[in-house]
């Protein structure tokens, strides 16, 4: 039995996975979270058992990517399937080398959300075949030095919500963070990038498929 720990900030998306995980025999819920400190919490006790974490990258606060980093620290036997309704190629990258074994979009079937659990619990990868060409691609080519591939993963997640529209205001309203720390976080993408405005961001991310 594979047992499986939920941790999303929507309490929807969490009902949804736990309605696929049901219908399945060797699958069982053991926990869930809305935050990566609650998630962390629970992991530090020894009662909780967990073989696969499937880990929202868009958490308030602390990202999904900074989380599954410190679980990976405190219970490195845990397989972490990263949940994203955002560009693959670029977070999914993120995500495998911070050591998550997986990565899937939340528009996905329920049986694939099983195939893929159903890898990493016994020790493989899981990728789309569709991102797994993007990424020999993204290996071969231009990828690495991309001016993206220069941010740290906060600042990534910054660039991706300002070019998708968000006021510095909104950002830290949904990560809660503060309004400074957010435009610090740009400041230092813009310099990075060797952009002065919102609307270069804006029209980087749409050229590489950002948003």
């Amino acid at each position: 039995m594979t047992r499986i720990f939920i941790v999303d900030d929507h309490a929807l998306i969490r009902e949804g996975i736990k309605r696929i995980i049901l219908r399945t025999d060797d699958l069982k819920i053991v926990g869930e979270a809305s935050g990566g400190v609650e998630l962390l919490r629970a992991l530090r006790t020894d009662q909780l058992t967990v073989d696969v974490l499937l880990l929202d990258i868009s958490l308030p606060g602390r990202n999904g990517i900074d989380v599954l980093k410190q679980v990976k620290v405190i219970r490195p036997e845990i397989a972490v399937l990263m949940l994203s309704i955002m560009s693959e190629e670029e977070y999914a990258i993120r995500a495998l080398k911070a050591g998550a074994s997986g990565f899937v979009r939340k528009e996905t079937t329920p049986d694939v959300l099983v195939e893929a659990i159903r890898k990493v619990r016994s020790g493989g990868k899981y990728v789309s075949p569709a991102l797994a060409d993007k990424l020999v691609d993204f290996m071969l080519n231009d990828g690495p030095g991309s001016l993206h591939a220069r941010l740290s993963d906060r600042e990534f997640q910054v660039l991706v919500m300002i070019a998708s529209g968000k006021t510095v205001s909104g950002i830290a309203a949904e990560l809660s963070l503060s309004v400074k720390t957010i435009s610090n976080f740009r400041t230092r993408t813009l310099r990075k990038m060797g952009m002065s405005n919102n609307a270069q961001l804006m029209h980087y991310a749409m050229e590489n498929n950002l948003i």
